[in-house]
């Protein structure tokens, strides 16, 4: 079965196989789903490759050539979870059916596709995620600037932005990484723009190329906003992956929300170093959920509050007044325990009301996803009493957009079977006694059964052939069927039908009058309970966008309820918030590791920080002592502060955070060929590069990765450019190895010593774990390597070693500190970084004390030979 599609001559091809290569054509990316009889059939490569990654038997039909054609298939009823596989793969799949009844057709049934699927636009699946959204991203680029959409199918989201100030490639990649799509559709251009290259190296999606005319002026039409403009980058990707949803589903997608343009300065720039070192929605190594911050802090009981939650902790807040508005709601439900345990109790019996509406607006819904429908408006009443007491105007804004629906909930209870099919051409769709017409053909296809066992049990009376029975097959219909030693007793009326082996089957007018009337009720009780059940639908489909009102305000009051109940089952305490550039903290607690350590463990520690005497923290300490997890602490509670949560603290007030940088960890990046120090160095750059005096940056050990006086000249150099004011001036923790940049903190305005306390007891370390004023001297190496279970006869050597060398340098003077006085300019400091022995001091001192106005050209000559003979002969020493 070596038959190649692009091998095959199609004039020689029979009938069915030309109409499945006209539909391949159409689709050439995509593995072709052809419909025949009870089985979705693959030909040709598509077999090969659906065989290989479905672990199916590759078998072959004949195709009008000697060899026959490759082909596999799998049964119609089960062709979902087949097509979710692949898709789950990076293939898409192009669904083709029967679109004629072939009863009615003349000659070959018309067949035509009638959705894609793609990793993009999957809705479900063994193993979808109902907790993520699950976004199809669409980029537009327009030389070297970019626009970007967004769209959720299952849930109808639907956002754009553009990115055009700044480093747009950069911030491009940092949005990509966040939506975290499965599939991206672009343009021409941007596919050879370096900026896919950047997206590829960070995000496992695949790329679908379209044409240039997707993205045409003409298609922003299609979004009804009167904001866009001729050059809307933004637009133009939206009018994109709407041509491409239509395109893909074979339908108008009429329940994705209108088009949310936003830019990116409405929320904290949180940029993807910082979401992956910060594990904000998943852990680093693992990549799992658990131990992230959105594991830690996850009260809710939806799956659309846990997306919504997902996208809070993704994008928090910079305006305080919006924060405000989520914290009055998060105050009242945290004051009461009652309201908030009714609430949460009733949204426990929910099901998802965004995802349902999706499913009928995509005409994809069944039976028992109306009646899913149906229990959750049936339970809407009793929650809008639980909270008919609230008096918080943010909740009453939501409560006010929630609509029972209860005549819609009571059509679906009276129309739908309460066991209805997970098909819905299948039968036993609609309930007894709603429709008269679905009521009698019912009882006719039930009578008739009654009718057959009647007519068997007579003829067997009146033949006196006891082993008589009736049978059925598609192929002939109802039958008697008579063995071979009773055939002496068939009775004249009996015609036969069929000859087998040991028996003969016969039919009688009776028998076949009777057959044609069960098998016409049956089958059009299939058809008409069909049609109900479609207008059923349709009625439900005029109510998809208040259904979509509903399900966010439930999905907003489930996340609001559950920071109520994270805060008050953890004691967190409501943060204040302004615009004043303070950071300070009481008592303050790291979300995660206190929920795997259990209450009352983590040890609490402060921060006082502002943009004035306060705004750059060295952080010294051993390893393992929790520098990091300080750090990290401080970052994840601004987080939870800016989302509107209460915090892991005795008292915080927050100046508002624009954008949070870290620099944490180190690791080669293989891919792009760059060792540990360059990829500390580019994430150095790009905070450099992008912060603001109103951001805060977490750095951990900056220019460890390189020899010890190139990295502590790096992040010497690091802290004077952030720590000034006519640079930078951020709020930011800086922690270091380096002892000798603790003298900063006594030079450089704005910068402060902190360490993590230590004791020694009976000549072992022990960490405290708490963050005090002032700087370390030790790092604690040895101790930490015999703590980490390094072999003895290694830490006792290294012990030896420590010793050796301390006495060997002991006369020698530490790196002296100087502050560079004048702004980072670009002109070089010749005095920024020397080892200064006494002598040399006296040199500088000299030369400091020169008053070089009041100096003859001579005197200066004479003072610079002075100067010179002093420097040879230190030199010479």
């Amino acid at each position: 079965m070596s038959l190649k599609l692009s091998e095959i001559d199609r004039g020689k091809l029979t009938p069915m196989m030309q109409q499945y290569l006209e539909q391949k054509d159409l689709w050439p990316d995509c593995l072709l789903f052809f419909r025949l009889g009870d089985f979705y059939e693959m030909f040709f490569d598509d077999a090969v490759i659906a065989s290989r990654e479905l672990e199916l038997t590759l078998t072959g039909r004949d195709c009008g050539f000697p060899e026959r054609a490759p082909m596999c298939g799998v049964p119609y009823h089960a062709a979902e979870s087949y097509i979710n596989r692949l898709v789950g793969r990076g293939y898409k799949v192009a669904i083709c059916e029967q679109v004629e009844d072939p009863a009615l057709a003349k000659g070959i049934v018309k067949r035509e596709v009638v959705r894609v699927a793609t990793p993009g636009t999957v809705t479900g699946g063994t193993n979808f995620d109902e907790t993520k959204n699950h976004y199809l991203v669409s980029i537009y680029a327009d030389g070297g600037y970019f626009g970007l959409a967004a769209a959720d199918l299952g849930t109808g989201m639907f956002e754009a932005t553009e990115l055009i100030m700044g480093h747009p490639r950069d911030r491009l990649v940092d949005e990509v990484c966040r939506y975290d799509p499965a599939e991206v559709i672009c343009n021409p251009a941007f596919f050879d723009d370096v900026a896919r290259e950047m997206v590829s190296n960070r995000q496992n999606a695949i790329f679908t190329i379209r044409p240039e005319d997707d993205f045409s002026r003409e298609r922003t039409q299609v979004l009804n906003k009167e904001d866009v403009g001729p050059t809307d980058l933004k637009a133009r990707a939206a009018a994109a992956l709407y041509q491409y949803l239509s395109d893909t589903q074979k339908s108008v997608i009429g329940h994705l929300e209108p088009v949310r343009f936003y830019t990116l300065a409405t929320t904290m720039g949180i940029d993807v170093n910082a979401r992956r070192n910060l594990e904000l929605t998943e852990s680093y190594r693992e990549r799992s959920r658990k131990g992230s911050l959105l594991w830690a802090v996850d009260r809710t009981r939806t799956a659309a509050g846990a997306r919504l939650l997902r996208r809070f902790i993704e994008q928090p807040l910079i305006d305080v007044g919006e924060i405000r508005y989520r914290q009055e709601a998060v105050q009242e439900f945290k004051d009461r325990f009652m309201v908030r345990q009714e609430l949460r109790e009733t949204l426990t019996g929910l099901f998802d009301l965004e995802r349902l509406s999706g499913k009928v607006s995509l005409g994809t819904a069944n039976g028992r996803d109306l009646t899913a429908l149906a229990k959750s408006l049936q339970i809407l009443p009793a929650l809008l009493s639980a909270l008919d007491s609230v008096t918080a105007a943010s909740i009453r804004e939501k409560i006010a957009d929630i609509d029972p629906e209860q005549d819609l909930a009571d059509l679906i209870s009276r129309a739908i079977h309460v066991d209805a099919p997970l098909t819905i051409k299948d039968g036993q769709l609609i309930a007894d006694g709603f429709d008269s017409q679905v009521d009698q053909l019912r009882a006719a296809a039930r009578d008739g059964k009654d009718w057959i066992i009647a007519l068997e049990a007579r003829e067997r009376e009146q033949t006196g052939i006891r082993s008589l029975k009736i049978g059925y097959n598609k192929v002939f219909g109802f039958y008697f069927d008579v063995t071979r030693s009773n055939l002496p007793q068939v009775p004249p009326h009996f015609v036969r039908k069929q000859t087998l082996a040991n028996a003969e089957r016969y039919i009688t007018d009776e028998l076949k009058s009777m057959e044609d009337q069960i098998l016409g009720a049956e089958q059009k009780l299939l058809q008409l309970e069909y049609e109900v059940f479609i207008r059923i639908r349709d009625q439900v489909l005029e109510r998809v966008p208040a259904l979509q009102r509903t399900a966010r305000s439930l999905a907003w009051l489930d996340v609001v309820s559950s920071l109520a109940e994270l805060a008050d089952r953890e004691n967190y305490c409501r943060p204040e918030l302004d615009y004043s550039g303070a950071l300070s903290i009481s008592d303050g607690r790291h979300p995660v590791i206190e929920k795997v350590m259990g209450a009352g463990e983590f040890v609490p520690n402060d921060i006082q920080m502002d943009l004035d005497s306060q705004r750059f923290m060295i952080l010294t300490g051993p390893n393992m002592a929790g520098k990091s997890t300080y750090m990290r602490q401080v970052a994840l509670i601004v987080i939870l502060a800016q989302i509107g949560s209460f915090v892991p603290a005795r008292q915080a007030t927050i100046g508002i955070v624009d954008k949070l940088f870290t620099r944490i960890g180190a690791s080669d990046d293989l891919a792009s060929g760059q060792s540990t120090f360059m990829v500390e160095m580019n994430e150095v750059a790009q905070i450099l590069k992008e912060a603001t005096p109103r951001s805060l940056l977490i750095l951990d050990e900056i220019g460890r990765g390189t020899s010890t006086y190139d990295g502590l000249s790096i992040a010497w150099s690091v802290i004077e450019y952030i720590s000034d004011r006519r640079n930078l001036g951020a709020r930011s923790l800086f922690a270091t190895h380096y002892h000798e940049l603790t003298d900063l903190g006594s030079i450089m305005p704005g910068v402060f010593n902190c360490h993590v306390a230590v004791e020694e007891q009976g000549g072992e370390v022990v960490f405290l774990h708490r963050i005090e004023p002032g700087g370390s001297d030790d790092s604690y190496g040895i101790e930490v390597a015999r703590l980490a279970g390094v072999p003895s006869e290694v830490v006792t050597r290294a012990s030896e070693l420590l010793s050796q060398l301390e006495r060997e340098n002991s006369g020698r003077e530490r790196l002296k500190i100087r502050r560079n006085a004048r702004p980072m300019d670009g002109q070089l400091d010749l005095f920024a970084a020397v080892q200064v022995n006494k002598e040399q001091d006296g040199l500088l001192s000299a030369l400091a004390d020169t008053d070089c106005s009041r100096l003859t050209p001579l005197d200066a000559l004479n003072l610079l030979h002075d100067f010179s003979r002093q420097a040879q002969k230190m030199r010479g020493r």
